[in-house]
């Protein structure tokens, strides 16, 4: 079979899923020591700089409040895979009002194969059984349109700006839970 450059196969729903790293896989990266780390947890992209604020940020989090765990930065999986493609989760727990925020990150040489979208409908439906969850937030840089388009295609509606230390001026963009 011929590989045409441009196209990249979907991967089937059902192919993909989010697993939660280890909490000392996280601290390890978060020291800069990926190379370590088997590579069912990593990959050159999550060892390499585009990632290296979001370990050192989740390692801090999980020691202050290790109840967050299970709602963090997760692994995108595709078992055609042998590295996990990118990450996706919760910012935390929800919050005093019932809001999560989600977040993704997909590898740029796995982008346009729908693992970011499959990612949101994931922590979508994950966040609506939560009974605790009554508000699913994103926020994203406002030169970001694929995210945008993307959140957008969920029924996500925009609800503010706000001004984040790492990513600058963000749309904050919000859906219902129910």
């Amino acid at each position: 079979m011929t590989e045409i450059p441009w196209f990249h196969p979907q991967p089937r729903e059902s192919q993909i899923q989010l697993d939660v790293l280890p909490s000392g896989v996280i601290h390890a990266l978060a020291r800069g020591e990926g190379g370590m780390i088997a590579s069912r947890y990593v990959s050159p992209y999550l060892i390499g700089p585009d990632c290296s604020s979001l370990w050192r940020m989740r390692s801090e989090q999980i020691l202050a409040t290790p109840s967050d765990i299970p709602w963090i930065t997760r692994l995108i999986v595709d078992p055609a895979k042998t590295m996990p493609v990118g990450v996706a989760g919760f910012h935390g727990a929800p919050d005093e009002t019932g809001t999560v925020e989600i977040g993704y990150r997909v590898d740029p040489e796995q982008r346009r194969r729908s693992y970011a979208r499959r990612s949101v409908e994931i922590l979508i439906a994950e966040a609506r059984r939560h009974p605790d969850v009554q508000t699913i937030r994103a926020t994203i840089r406002p030169d970001n349109l694929t995210s945008i388009a993307l959140v957008a295609a969920y029924g996500f509606s925009p609800n503010g700006e706000q001004w984040d230390e790492e990513d600058g001026l963000e749309t904050i963009y919000e859906l219902p839970a129910s």
